[in-house]
């Protein structure tokens, strides 16, 4: 089974999501996914199952449980893939963040009192290098 084709299930990615944290043992994830989609311990059972197979996580037994872990390898394989189309959002990512820094630049710049007077209408404003400009 194809990386995207795991990944592309909710169920799987949430699962996934709950194993990123730490290692947990399969009734715990159960638990939490069958109050979260409602759906049948056996069901998700069988999700676990398709994780263990396709090399997204380990199972190892611990008395009568088994513990489940994420398997770092397959998701190492889906970055490599993505960083191809990386530059699209990366672009966006940087231009959000020119625009963020001139909007409190702008917003700096509003504030100040024009003239310097020191008038009782300076009160209200905050010099550049305040907590509220950090």
């Amino acid at each position: 089974m194809h990386a995207f084709d795991v990944l592309g299930d909710p169920v799987r990615r949430r699962i996934l999501e709950l194993l990123a944290d730490g290692e947990r043992a399969a009734g715990s994830v159960s638990e939490v996914i069958r109050a979260e989609f409602g759906i049948s311990p056996p069901a998700v059972s069988q999700h676990l199952r398709v994780l263990r197979e396709s090399g997204f996580v380990t199972a190892r037994p611990d008395g009568t449980r088994r513990l489940y872990a994420v398997e770092a390898a397959p998701l190492q394989e889906v970055d490599i893939w993505l960083e191809r189309f990386r530059r699209f959002w990366t672009q966006r990512l940087d231009a959000l963040g020119t625009e963020l820094a001139r909007g409190r630049r702008d917003h700096r710049a509003r504030r100040r009192p024009a003239g310097g007077s020191g008038g009782a209408a300076n009160d209200q404003h905050t010099e550049p290098g305040s907590e509220e400009d950090q």
